[in-house]
């Protein structure tokens, strides 16, 4: 058939070119493929790719991140189609769980002042760094999880697991941090103001490497948003979807998710849809 064939071919050639060759009406062939018919057809060469995008992405995308991925592999499909597809696969991406305050800041440590006050856009890597401690729950018992996350890019930079909720637990994720980034001095550390974070010993840490120490407000758990939502975004993508039986279980769980989906793979939102390393990379070529 004279329209199916200008459709197959209708991304390598102009359709205007192919109806005068074909002799048919450009019109006439735009209202065929607006039959319901077309539609499903179209549906259904898209519907196998989306499958694929979204069980690679660890059923974790929603009809944004597919839509873009699907650009990626030169395929248009608005935010709207794919969103219209997946519900007709009867697909969706995880639903969010709450969030739970680990926050101890009954303590008589010194707080440091706000000096992040919800600004978290920042124009370049290593200068602003935010942190935070959830927990994991594991037939063992909790897998605490700190992490440090730079702003600019929403890169975890730094993590640590243990038993405890203590401040070698955060002082580790800050070496690692340290380690791998090497940042000038007067980077900004914010954080709440957990008794982990306001202890002597961490302060002095920050210290002895030239970091400038920030504090959320007392129970406001929106001063310290972007780590609060890395959480929220972990929990629903991995955590809450395994059962751990042992607190190795988990360790390597979120190990693989942090270093081969977060930090590399997966389409941030606020970075235009690009992995917080591609975003990075992209900004260090242009910025050379």
């Amino acid at each position: 058939m004279k329209y199916q064939f200008i459709k197959n071919y209708s991304g390598e050639f102009p359709v205007k070119k192919m109806a005068e060759v074909l002799q048919v009406s450009k019109s006439r062939y735009y209202s065929w493929l607006k039959n319901p018919s077309v539609k499903k057809t179209k549906d259904q060469y898209i519907e196998p790719k989306i499958l694929r995008i979204f069980e690679t992405n660890r059923e974790s995308y929603g009809s944004p991140r597919i839509s873009d991925a699907l650009r990626e592999e030169g395929i248009i499909c608005g935010e709207n189609r794919t969103a219209r597809i997946m519900k007709n696969m009867g697909i969706k991406a995880g639903t969010k769980k709450k969030f739970v305050v680990t926050t101890d800041s009954n303590h008589d440590y010194p707080i440091a002042p706000n000096i992040v006050n919800r600004n978290f856009e920042v124009e370049r890597p290593n200068e602003v760094w935010v942190s935070d401690i959830t927990y994991i729950c594991t037939h063992e018992g909790w897998l605490y999880l700190c992490v440090i996350l730079d702003l600019f890019s929403r890169l975890i930079v730094g993590y640590s697991m243990s038993p405890n909720i203590d401040t070698p637990l955060i002082s580790a994720a800050l070496r690692m941090a340290l380690v791998s980034r090497q940042p000038d001095d007067g980077l900004i550390f914010h954080s709440d103001r957990g008794s982990q974070y306001a202890s002597h010993d961490f302060s002095d840490l920050l210290k002895n490497n030239g970091i400038i120490q920030s504090m959320s407000r007392k129970g406001n758990c929106w001063d310290n948003a972007c780590a609060e939502s890395f959480f929220s975004t972990l929990k629903k993508e991995e955590v809450y979807r395994r059962s751990y039986r042992t607190r190795k279980e988990a360790r390597i769980s979120i190990f693989e998710y942090i270093t081969t989906f977060y930090n590399n793979t997966r389409k941030h939102s606020f970075l235009d849809y690009l992995s917080p390393v591609s975003f990075e990379l992209k900004w260090f070529k242009k910025n050379a």
